[in-house]
């Protein structure tokens, strides 16, 4: 897909279509580069020595509270995808005008106790004071180590494996959309559910680590991709622009949340399209799913099988009780559509 050059783009991620082009004009260039630039690869991989350093970056741009939190886990999520144990952090901080010096100490405060608890060093990065910004945004860059043996590179899902979901659909979407437009949501789904929503951040929170340590250890794992912006249904076509693959989603067998389906229903909101750190997509080879499964209960999670990789003839689609249809696309992820919506409604409202 070409695109004109006065294309004017939709907030969120850069369509594929572009965005992949671009990539691809970095070529591989350095030999100990293992994973390097490309559609649907959650961190680089680089190696050094007899080991395998793993570097992502990523900001939080929807949040603002909990911003911290957030940012450590996003960022580890994706280091877990590759098989590699988060270590190090560099933070940038872009402050509004008119932060006040106590604001900076307690987001310091925050970070510091988030990487604290996922056992990550801080250990430098940027901070200023900058025009044009309504709320403190946070740009994280998290290096991580792992070894040849244990790194899992992207692009390894093959027809015929089973697709499968942990936890559930939108989790990170649900809380973030129930903290930052909580007046709008009690008006219309009730404090109690509001409150519901809001409490998925911290259980069952939006980390994936023992998501995806205990998938890899278990084995068949053929690939693993964080559910982010754009929600499942980005994921799914990630996972499988990585491979060169198709895929088949049956929507019968994802799960979803009544926090996520009472939000998403009043905002009119498709859950599929909706963030999703806190569920983790794997393919793994069919014979392994019942020991997957079982391994993630005995862990605290559930798994589900959510449909098939297929080949890349066979397209992406939904496969619903014997219809098929497309998959839908988000341009913009319906989070960010709904905030963009709706937050100016209840400006400056966080969390009572």
């Amino acid at each position: 897909m070409s695109f004109d050059p006065s294309t004017r783009l939709p907030v969120g991620k850069l369509p594929a279509g572009l965005l992949g082009p671009l990539l691809a004009t970095f070529g591989p260039g350095d030999p100990d580069v293992i994973v390097g630039a490309g559609v649907g690869r959650d961190a680089a991989a680089i190696a050094v020595g007899d080991r395998i350093l793993v570097v992502k970056t990523d900001p939080i741009t929807f949040a603002s509270d909990n911003a911290a939190a957030y940012l450590v886990d996003v960022n580890a999520n994706d280091l877990a995808c590759l098989g590699a144990t988060p270590r190090w952090m560099l933070v940038t901080a872009l402050l509004p005008a008119g932060i006040t010096a106590g604001e900076v100490s307690a987001q310091f405060e925050a970070l510091r106790l988030a990487s604290q608890a996922r056992g990550i060093a801080l250990i430098g990065g940027h901070t200023e004071v900058t025009t044009g910004l309504d709320r403190t945004i946070l740009v994280g860059c998290l290096l991580g180590e792992t070894t040849p043996e244990r790194l899992l590179r992207p692009g390894g899902a093959r027809p015929g494996d089973r697709l499968l979901l942990t936890k559930s659909l939108a989790i990170e979407g649900t809380a973030l959309l129930a903290t930052e437009l909580g007046s709008l949501l009690e008006a219309g789904i009730g404090r109690e559910m509001r409150d519901r929503a809001r409490a998925l951040l911290d259980s069952p929170g939006i980390s994936v680590l023992n998501d995806a340590q205990t998938l890899l250890a278990t084995g068949g794992i053929t690939a693993l991709h964080d559910v982010t912006e754009g929600g499942l249904a980005m994921a799914v076509r990630e996972i499988a622009a990585a491979a060169n693959a198709g895929a088949r989603l049956d929507p019968r067998s994802i799960p979803i949340l009544a926090e996520t389906t009472a939000v998403a229903g009043y905002l009119e909101l498709d859950p599929l399209g909706m963030l999703g750190s806190g569920s983790l997509l794997a393919t793994a080879a069919p014979e392994t799913v019942s020991k997957l499964i079982a391994a993630a209960e005995a862990a605290g999670f559930a798994v589900h099988d959510i449909g098939q990789i297929l080949p890349s003839a066979k397209g992406i689609h939904l496969h619903d009780n014997g219809t098929v249809g497309d998959l839908p696309t988000f341009d913009t992820d319906e989070v960010s559509r709904a905030l963009n919506e709706f937050r100016y409604q209840v400006e400056g409202e966080g969390a009572p």
